[in-house]
C-alpha cells in the first residue's frame, strides 16, 4: 500500500501561465466571505509563494486562464444547506489541481463532491483541540499521528459523511472530520482556520499545501517583485509622462521610489501641503525626495486655502469632503502647470482591491468601495500606474527598505488622509494645529525613546474641544485637554488599545503639560475598535 504521507507535486503549468506571474508559481485563493481570507494570503507570501484572491464567483475560464498550481477555498458565513448558498465553480474539480478547504471551504468541497453537511449538531468557536488520527501530506512533519493540536474554530454545521476517496485525519470535539484528505486527488480539507496565529502551527500546514503538495518552489521576494516591477512600468509607460500624488505616507511614498526607479525623470511627484500635517513631516518628505532621491517634486503650500476653508466647520464628514475637494483642486491646478501627464501613479494596495469587490456579487456586502480603486472621474484621459496593487501593507513596507527607503518613511505609523483636522474635534484654526502638532510630537517622541513604536499600529494626539481648571505655580489655568491614543492591530479593522505602563503615561502627560501651551490636562483613550474606531472623527 502507498505511504499516504508521500507527496507528488502536479505538473508545473505551462510556460506562458509562468511568465503572466513573472515566472513564479502561483496559488489562487476563491473567498467565500470570511473576514479572515486576507490571512491566507498573507501567510502564503510570508512563505514566498505568490496568490491572489478571488470572489468564488469566478468563471470557469478565468480560473483556467489563471493557472494556478493550487487552489485554496476560504471559509464564510454561509451555511451549505442553505438555498442559495455559495459554491465553488466546476473548474476548481475539472481542472485536477490540489484543493485545500477551510471551514466553509471544506464543507462546500465534501458536499459538491458527494458527501454529507449537517446543521444542528455541537458548535465550536474559539480555541479548540485537534486529535490527529493519521498521516498525510498535509500535516507531514508537522503534527504526527497520535499527538493533540490546539486550532482555532469557528463553525455551526460540519461534515459528517466523507465523499468517496477521502479518509480523516484528525477529530475534534465538535468535528469528527476536523481533518480530511484525498491523497490520489491532492484534496484536503481542515474544519479550523490555519491562517489565524491561534492555530500555532496553522502557517507550517499551509506551507505544506503549498509547497509538498502543490510543489511550489516559494521564490517570490521583495527582490523578484521590484525587478518584474520595474520592467512592467517601463513597458507600460513607454515614453510617456507620469505624476503621482504624493502623500509622504508609505504608500505613496514607495510608489514614488519604485517609478521613479523604472523611468527617472518621466516621472514629476506633487506634493499637496494643506496645512494639517504632523510637525516637520513636510520638511522631512521634501529632503528625503528631492535630495536623497533626487526625484522631480512639485510643493505646493496650499496651507491658507484648506484652514480658510475649514473656518467654522465642525461637522466631521464636511471636513473631510471639504479637504478633499480642495485637494483635487489644487493637484489639478499643479497638473496644468506643468503641462498634464499621460499616467497617474496611485498607491492602491492590495487589500483596496479585495476590499473594493463583494466576495457574493453584490454591494450590500462589499467591506468598503477605496477611493483608489472607484473613486476616479469616469471621463479621466489619463491612466493609472498602480505598482504596489499586488502587495500587502507589510510587503510594502519591506519594498520600501528593499529600494533604500530610510526608516522614518518606511516604518511610519499610517495617518489619515484629511490629516489633523480629524485630530481635532469642532473647528479647526492653526493656533489649534500648532498645538496638537506639538504634543503629538512628544508623545511619539516619547514612544521611540521607549523602544515601542514598532510594537504600535498607531500612534496621536487629540486635542479636545473641552476647556479644564488648572493650576501652574500659584496661579490658575484654563486651557485645553488633550487627549492620547495608542493601539495594536494587523490591519487597522479591529484595535486593541496599548497597555502602557502608568509611569510611561505620567511621563508624557507631564511633559505635554510643560512644553505645550494650550494644554493643561491630559487622557489615554483604552477605547477598543469594536465599539470604537481608531481616530475620532
Amino acid at each position: 500500500m502507498a505511504d499516504p504521507t508521500a507527496t507528488t507535486p502536479v505538473t508545473p503549468a505551462p510556460a506562458s501561465a509562468q511568465e503572466a506571474a513573472g515566472g513564479h508559481d502561483r496559488i489562487l485563493i476563491l473567498d467565500f466571505g470570511s473576514q479572515v481570507t486576507q490571512l491566507i494570503a498573507r501567510r502564503l507570501r510570508e512563505s514566498g509563494v505568490y496568490c491572489e484572491i478571488w470572489p468564488f464567483t469566478a468563471s470557469d475560464d478565468r480560473i483556467r486562464d489563471f493557472q494556478p498550481r493550487g487552489i485554496i477555498l476560504s471559509g464564510g458565513p454561509a451555511s451549505v444547506n442553505e438555498g442559495e448558498s455559495p459554491r465553488a465553480p466546476q473548474a476548481v474539480f475539472d481542472l485536477k489541481l490540489p484543493v485545500l478547504g477551510i471551514c466553509y471551504g471544506q464543507q462546500t468541497m465534501c458536499a459538491q463532491l458527494g458527501g454529507l453537511v449537517e446543521s444542528g449538531h455541537h458548535r465550536e468557536f474559539g480555541r479548540a483541540f485537534v486529535e490527529i488520527t493519521d498521516g498525510c501530506a498535509l500535516t507531514q512533519g508537522v503534527w504526527e499521528k497520535g499527538a493533540r493540536e490546539q486550532v482555532w474554530m469557528s463553525h455551526g454545521d460540519r461534515v459528517t459523511r466523507l465523499p468517496e476517496g477521502f479518509r480523516p485525519v484528525g477529530v475534534s470535539e465538535g468535528a469528527p472530520l476536523a481533518i480530511i484528505a484525498d491523497d490520489s486527488r491532492h484534496y484536503y480539507g481542515v474544519q479550523f482556520h490555519p491562517e489565524v496565529v491561534h492555530t500555532p502551527h496553522g502557517a507550517a500546514l499551509l506551507r505544506n499545501f503549498t509547497h509538498a503538495v502543490c510543489g511550489c518552489k516559494g521564490d517570490w521576494t521583495m527582490g523578484a517583485f521590484r525587478a518584474e516591477e520595474i520592467a512592467r512600468i517601463r513597458a507600460q509607460v513607454g515614453a510617456g509622462r507620469v505624476i503621482c500624488g504624493l502623500s509622504g505616507g508609505v504608500d505613496s511614498s514607495v510608489a514614488a521610489v519604485l517609478i521613479h526607479e523604472a523611468i527617472g525623470d518621466q516621472l514629476t511627484c506633487i506634493y499637496v501641503d494643506h496645512g494639517l500635517m504632523r510637525a516637520g513631516e513636510t520638511e522631512q518628505v521634501l529632503a528625503t525626495f528631492r535630495d536623497r532621491f533626487n526625484i522631480k517634486l512639485v510643493h505646493r503650500d496650499a496651507s491658507d486655502l484648506f484652514l480658510g476653508a475649514l473656518k467654522g466647520v465642525t461637522d466631521p464628514e464636511v471636513k473631510r469632503k471639504t479637504i478633499g475637494r480642495l485637494f483635487i483642486e489644487v493637484f489639478e491646478e499643479e497638473q496644468a502647470k506643468i503641462g498634464g501627464a499621460d499616467f497617474l501613479a496611485q498607491g492602491t494596495l492590495y487589500p483596496d482591491v479585495i476590499e473594493s469587490v463583494s466576495a457574493t456579487g453584490g454591494p450590500s456586502v462589499t467591506i468598503k468601495s477605496h477611493h483608489n480603486v472607484g473613486g476616479l472621474p469616469e471621463n479621466m484621459r489619463m491612466k493609472l500606474v498602480e505598482p504596489l496593487r499586488e502587495l500587502f501593507k507589510d510587503e510594502v513596507r519591506a519594498l520600501g527598505r528593499e529600494l533604500g527607503m530610510p526608516e522614518a518613511i518606511v516604518g511610519r505609523h499610517p495617518f489619515p488622509g484629511p490629516g489633523l483636522a480629524i485630530r481635532i474635534p469642532g473647528e479647526v484654526t492653526r493656533e489649534k494645529v500648532q498645538i496638537l502638532q506639538q504634543a503629538d510630537l512628544v508623545f511619539l517622541e516619547e514612544i521611540r525613546n521607549a523602544g515601542l513604536y514598532d510594537a504600535i499600529w498607531q500612534a496621536f494626539a487629540v486635542l479636545l474641544p473641552v476647556r479644564t481648571v488648572g493650576v501652574m505655580g500659584d496661579g490658575r489655568t484654563y486651557d485645553q485637554a488633550c487627549a492620547l491614543r495608542a493601539v495594536t492591530s494587523t490591519d487597522g479593522m479591529t484595535a486593541d488599545v496599548y497597555p502602557f505602563e502608568i509611569a510611561f503615561l505620567s511621563r508624557v502627560a507631564n511633559r505635554i503639560v510643560n512644553e505645550v501651551r494650550g494644554i493643561n490636562r491630559v487622557a489615554y483613550d483604552v477605547t477598543s475598535k469594536p465599539p470604537g474606531t481608531i481616530e475620532w472623527e
